[in-house]
């Protein structure tokens, strides 16, 4: 049996949270391709934007279901709780590709390459675990997945940074592209944090 017993108004968000992640993996994967071909590529982060106004709509939708009805599918503060780590993905992800632009980046660290790969990955893992969300499916491996994938962006983090300087590096640049760093860790961390607002839903309603 689901563990969740809906009524029809409550479905709507789980309709909403798998539109997030949609959204999300959409945005992660634009992100890569465009750090991968960039700056061939610079077309892309105007649509990333997009997906980040996107992803601020399915938040306010989500949040004034909230500020007027009274029953939920779920626990209202793990609601509010997820909708804002779903949308702090998205926003750190837009910010990385509007940075690139601001900062005049000319050619990307092949470390933020794969870092974004790491995130994308990631969205990936939390797009499909929203999407079993409602019908109760088993989320445990990718919860799993996305922790994993937290701790190789770690990773990859530190020696990004560290290498920024230890090769006399302009201080502006070192400055610019841990600026960047940081966001798309950020972002990873956001996915990890989803993962456990999921698995506590489905934790408490088993």
């Amino acid at each position: 049996m689901p563990r969740f017993s809906l009524a029809s108004r409550d479905r709507v968000y789980f309709e909403l949270f798998e539109q997030a992640g949609a959204n999300i993996l959409q945005a992660a994967s634009l992100l890569h391709e465009l750090l991968s071909e960039y700056p061939d590529s610079r077309e892309l982060a105007a649509e990333i934007r997009d997906l980040e106004h996107e992803g601020d709509r399915i938040t306010h939708e989500i949040i004034n279901r909230l500020n007027h009805t009274q029953v939920t599918p779920v626990d209202r503060a793990d609601i509010l709780a997820l909708a804002s780590a779903l949308d702090d993905i998205v926003d750190y992800t837009e910010e990385v590709a509007d940075y690139l632009g601001l900062y005049k980046i000319e050619a990307p660290m092949e470390q933020a390459i794969v870092q974004s790969r790491v995130l994308r990955d990631a969205a990936a893992q939390i797009a499909e675990a929203l999407s079993r969300l409602r019908s109760s499916q088993s989320i445990a491996d990718h919860t799993v997945e996305v922790n994993r994938l937290e701790n190789e962006g770690d990773r990859i983090i530190r020696e990004a940074v560290a290498s920024l300087f230890d090769g006399g590096i302009d201080p502006m640049v070192v400055i610019r592209w841990k600026d960047l760093f940081e966001r798309l860790e950020a972002a990873i961390d956001a996915t990890e944090r989803a993962a456990n607002i999921i698995e506590g839903i489905v934790i408490q309603s088993s």
